[in-house]
């Protein structure tokens, strides 16, 4: 069980491409990693603050709108606010494409695959109105500058980021004590949405060392945590619930700084042992297989423990340790790394997804990838997408993948390559003898092709 270049680019980045060298060496990996983002600032894709004036903008005009029904000033108002919509849709699927691209452009691989799965760990989605297509932007802004430093700068960063306080209707979230209760017969509430899924999604674990009481203080602690459409993040000191917070043994808050005992709670998790644990199986699970090797999740969380959570050090752990490179493909490809993985396959251009329509990119990629089971930006719940092989491989969802990949090539690049050449720069060493058949046996090119991506040698990684 040792390195191999085309391993390294099948299991942890975005799959061999023809015209792309692949990594010879762990340590390139890691120094492409500590590296520049060049694919961010190539593709770009819009941050969080930027989009505030638009949103604003969009909301103050849907409320104008609303109040206009009936006047004389409704058919205009109505005609910009469909047109600043079409434009809101087109983004987000020009953001897709930057997705698609990056992935299929990238010499740093395993900086796409930690983004989408830091982006899943710390799943955010936006609840209807102006919010629901702001997921991209939030990996953008919260994920993305982070994916190398401390996790402890990582949770801050996301737990505390406007989509994710909407998604998990931390804004509320009204401490039973605070000054906002008190002026109110009816006052909101505590929620603990927020509280429990630090506790059992981001930091700890389901069967962390932590307590329904844990979770209730947590709760009243992020009392104030707040956002909205014109500011961003705010903390509001009216929402919060006043007095001392017990955590895990630990008292938190008291202080009129409120916001900064936040932030210590939250990195008091993030270096917690049981974080540690948690966070190295999840990332064995992604990048090797569904059932771990004890002694390499060990490993990796002996480094987080070690470290203080230094996520550099993490993942050389993870690289560097014989069970994480077994030969085997092992896990299967969620859609959209399928998707993206055989577009760097097939060496698309970039003017390919960049220069062709809205429609288009939902009609060839988006759709077909919802078809296989993935609404891109859409997990079912807080805790994303499954690990499980098995929820990927279903009747529908195998024919989906089959059907797109039969017809999706030719689409895509305006001449095929050679299906037996293509089946060696897709797959190197895993291209078995049945795929190589398949591939020169086929009746037409865009069959071949077809063959090779659904084979399960390109299906797992």
């Amino acid at each position: 069980m040792a390195f191999t270049p085309e391993l390294a680019e099948i299991r942890f980045g975005c799959g061999l491409s023809p015209i792309l060298p692949a990594k010879n060496s762990a340590e390139e990996i890691l120094q492409h990693l500590a590296g520049p983002d060049h694919m961010a600032v190539a593709h770009p894709i819009d941050s969080s603050d930027s989009l505030l004036p638009y949103l604003s903008e969009l909301n103050a005009l849907r409320r104008k709108r609303r109040k206009a029904q009936g006047t004389d000033a409704y058919e205009a108002l109505n005609k910009t606010y469909k047109a600043m919509r079409k434009y809101e849709r087109a983004t987000w699927t020009r953001w897709f494409s930057q997705v698609i691209l990056r992935h299929s452009q990238t010499n740093d691989g395993f900086r796409e695959r930690l983004a989408l799965f830091w982006a899943d760990h710390f799943t955010a989605l936006g609840k209807g109105g102006l919010r629901r297509q702001m997921n991209a932007p939030y990996v953008e802004t919260a994920i993305r500058p982070h994916l190398t430093g401390r996790f402890a700068e990582l949770l801050i960063s996301a737990v505390t980021h406007p989509l994710m306080l909407s998604y998990l209707d931390q804004n509320r979230s009204v401490g039973p004590g605070s000054r906002a209760a008190h002026r109110t017969r009816k006052p909101k509430g505590l929620n603990e949405n927020l509280a429990r899924e630090v506790l059992e999604l981001h930091t700890l674990g389901v069967d962390g060392p932590y307590s329904q009481q844990d979770v209730r203080q947590l709760a009243e602690l992020f009392t104030g945590l707040s956002s909205n459409l014109k500011k961003g993040f705010l903390f509001r000191p009216d929402m919060a619930e006043p007095g001392y917070e017990t955590i895990l043994g630990k008292q938190y808050g008291g202080d009129p700084a409120r916001l900064t005992q936040i932030y210590a709670v939250l990195q008091d998790l993030a270096v917690h042992p049981a974080t540690a644990d948690h966070v190295a199986r999840k990332l064995v699970v992604h990048f090797v297989e569904d059932t771990p090797d004890p002694e390499l999740v060990d490993h990796v969380a002996a480094r987080f423990r070690d470290t203080g959570g230094d996520l550099g050090q993490v993942y050389a752990a993870l690289l560097e340790h014989p069970a994480a490179w077994v030969p085997e493909l092992r896990n299967v490809k969620p859609p959209l790394d399928f998707v993206a993985s055989a577009c760097r396959a097939l060496a698309v251009y970039p003017e390919k997804l960049q220069g062709t329509s809205p429609q288009n990119v939902v009609r060839k990629l988006i759709k077909p990838m919802t078809m296989m089971g993935q609404k891109w930006e859409h997990p079912l719940g807080p805790d994303g997408w499954p690990e499980e092989d098995d929820a990927w491989i279903t009747p529908q969802s195998l024919a989906a993948r089959i059907r797109w990949a039969m017809l999706a090539p030719q689409r895509l690049v305006d001449r095929l390559p050679i299906p037996e050449t293509f089946a060696m720069t897709s797959l190197g060493p895993f291209a078995t003898g049945p795929v190589l058949f398949a591939a020169g046996a086929a009746e037409t090119h865009s069959e071949a092709i077809g063959l090779v991506l659904s084979s399960p040698a390109f299906q797992r990684r």
